[in-house]
Parts: structure tokens; C-alpha cells; sequence
């Protein structure tokens, strides 16, 4: 049996460095050496406990780049029909469906009613802090462009398919819509991203971090607001006064704070929309005035858990945006496996943009 290395986490705030079984792909599924494993702000929430108790021991990691080490048995295609052959480079779904149930077939959402978020350490296993990921038989990978960069797609690893999977319960950015993103993370970023590829009118990006609302800049935010030098009330009237009587046709709470939702509420204008992505890791609640829902029209909607759909059009967007936007400069530090309780760490502090897990370190 080979083994190698993976970041475990054995308990609430335990982390550590194991030698784990490098598993045979069963037949229908594809054994991966991993390139670039993201590590995510919900990455934190779950190894804080803020995300519930999970089923330690568990390897770490839902976003992957890899190339495919080995395919299972029936296995030439990915999950969109191109051929694939061992050396090529795939992303994966990192959910495994069962695509028997009411929610896979009949709803066609995510999760479903049987998903399988993780799996003991010790067993075949797709978490991407380790140098390999074995993907079982029903869980979506798709082939790279053979131009794609494997750093532009890392770079906002779930964000992307997380925004995409939002925009696609809450309605797609329209050439006339006028957009508020409230803070610019991955998520945050990726939302500004897609809303300025899609032609929004406008884009205020909110955030902290200087670096941040520079980054945003860059990925098309037309201006940006700093969390430090204004209260909400500034905020509320800086957006009245750039977007005008109309006010923000569509907000994207990417903050994953509590109080970003009073005030995303707040900043949404007449028949506006707005959609909750970052809230995910933060449990509790927050007054709003039900009247002010029924009297702007307005439509709230939550969205997580990706589709297999979203991840191949995050893949094909970004190859597509590569050139046009610095998405690989968003990775702003690798860390080796070794170092994942660091990489966790600079990302609970807000220190880093976007740091991954390189396998070769």
C-alpha cells in the first residue's frame, strides 16, 4: 500500500500532518495528484467548530486542480463528455451525490438528500490538502481547457461556482443592473468578476482591506467603499448618490458577517434583489423590518452548495477571463501541506487574499 501526506483534522482546532492510504479509484471514478488545493474561509468555520461537529478524523480541502494519476474501471470521459487520459488536469465537484434520490432527480438542487461531504482519513478520499484525491464513481470532474491556467481557476476555487450558483437562483446580472457587493473575498471578488464580464452598469465593491477593494478594482468594481472610513449610514447614502433614485438594483452579501445583512437589506433598492453567499459559517440572527420587504418589492434569496453545472462554468469562465483579468494574482501565497494550520490561520485573520496548498512544497 503507498501512502502519502494529507492535513487531517482530528478534532475542533486539532490539525495535523498524516501519512494516509493512496488509494486504487474505484471503477467509474479517478485517482488525482493534486496541484493546488484552495483554502477557503469556510475551511476555518469548520475547523473552529462554527460549522457544526463534523466526522473527525477528516481530510481537509474542497477545492482542487489535479491531474488525473489513474482512472477507474469504464472511466474515458469527464462529466461533460471529453476524453480523458491520465496526466490531464480536472477539477472536481467536491460534493458526492447519490443521484438516486427526490433532491438529485426530481428538484435537481444541491446538496441531496444522501450527499457525502467528507470521509474518515483513513479511507479513499477527495479532501485537497494532500498530494492525492480519489474521486468516487459520481462525483463530477471536468477536463481543463489546454490553455486554461491552473492558478487563474484556483484562485477563486468555490467562490466562483458559489456566485454563479447564487446569480442562478437569484436572477443573472443584467446590463442595466446597478451592484453592491458587501466585502470582497474570494466570494466578493468572484461576484464583482462576474457581474462586470456580464455588463453591469455599475459595481461598488465594500470592504475592509485596501488590498482588497484594490483587487476589486482591477476585477471591474467601478468604486469602491472602505468598512473603516464610513458607517453604515455613509454607505447607505454614498450608494443613493451614485446609483440614484433607483438605488442598487442587485446586492451579493459576501461578508460573511452578521451585521452585513440589516444593512444589505438597507442598500437594496426598489424591486431590488438580494443574494446571501457569504452568511454560510455565521450562525445567528439579525433585526430587519419585514415592511420594508413587502413596500421595494424586493426578492431575498440564499444560495450554497454549488451544482456539478456551476464548477464547469466557473472552469470555463475563468479560462475564458484569464488574459482579461489578473485572476491568477489573486493567489497571494502557497503553503505546503505541512503548513496548513498556518495557511488557516493568515486566512481567519484576513492577512491573505487567496493562499493554496501546493503539494510540492
Amino acid at each position: 500500500m503507498q501512502y502519502a501526506r494529507a492535513a487531517v483534522m482530528v478534532e475542533q482546532n486539532q490539525v495535523e500532518t498524516w501519512n494516509v492510504p493512496v488509494f486504487d479509484p474505484a471503477p467509474g471514478g479517478a485517482l488525482v495528484r493534486v496541484v493546488l488545493g484552495g483554502v477557503c474561509g469556510s475551511d476555518v468555520h469548520i475547523v473552529s467548530g462554527e460549522a457544526g461537529t463534523m466526522p473527525f478524523p477528516i481530510i481537509l480541502g474542497h477545492e482542487g486542480v489535479g491531474r488525473i494519476e489513474k482512472l477507474g474501471a469504464g472511466v474515458t470521459t469527464d462529466y461533460a463528455g471529453v476524453p480523458v487520459k491520465q496526466g490531464d488536469m480536472v477539477y472536481w465537484a467536491p460534493i458526492a451525490l447519490c443521484h438516486r434520490c427526490h433532491t438529485c432527480t426530481v428538484l435537481d438542487e444541491t446538496p441531496c438528500d444522501n450527499s457525502t461531504f467528507f470521509e474518515h482519513a483513513d479511507k479513499p478520499n477527495w479532501g485537497s490538502y494532500a498530494d492525492f484525491a480519489c474521486l468516487p464513481s459520481g462525483m463530477a470532474f471536468y477536463r481543463l481547457p489546454d490553455h486554461a491556467q491552473p492558478e487563474a481557476l484556483a484562485a477563486l476555487g468555490c467562490a466562483l461556482p458559489t456566485v454563479l450558483r447564487g446569480y442562478d437562483r437569484c436572477g443573472p446580472v443584467g446590463l442595466d443592473d446597478t451592484v453592491v457587493v458587501q466585502g470582497a473575498g474570494p466570494v466578493g471578488l468572484a461576484a464583482v468578476l462576474v457581474a462586470a464580464a456580464s455588463g453591469a452598469k455599475e459595481i461598488i465593491a465594500i470592504d475592509h482591506s485596501p488590498v482588497r477593494l484594490e483587487m476589486a478594482r482591477s476585477l471591474g468594481a467601478t468604486e469602491t467603499i472602505s468598512l473603516k472610513d464610513t458607517t453604515p449610514e455613509d454607505r447607505l447614502r454614498i450608494v443613493a448618490e451614485r446609483f440614484g433614485k433607483r438605488g442598487a438594483s442587485l446586492v451579493v452579501e459576501a461578508a460573511g458577517a452578521l451585521p452585513a445583512f440589516p444593512e444589505g437589506v438597507n442598500l437594496t433598492g426598489n424591486h431590488g434583489r438580494y443574494v446571501i453567499l457569504g452568511l454560510w459559517g455565521a450562525i445567528g440572527t439579525q433585526p430587519i423590518a419585514p415592511r420594508d420587504l413587502t413596500i421595494r418589492n424586493m426578492t431575498i434569496a440564499g444560495a450554497t452548495f454549488p451544482k456539478p453545472k456551476h464548477y464547469y462554468q466557473a472552469m470555463q469562465l475563468a479560462a475564458r477571463l484569464q488574459d482579461r483579468f489578473p485572476l491568477a494574482d489573486l493567489i497571494t501565497q502557497r503553503f505546503s501541506i505541512n503548513d496548513a494550520n498556518k495557511a488557516l490561520e493568515l486566512v481567519k485573520t484576513g492577512a491573505l487574499i487567496k493562499p493554496v496548498i501546493d503539494p510540492t512544497l
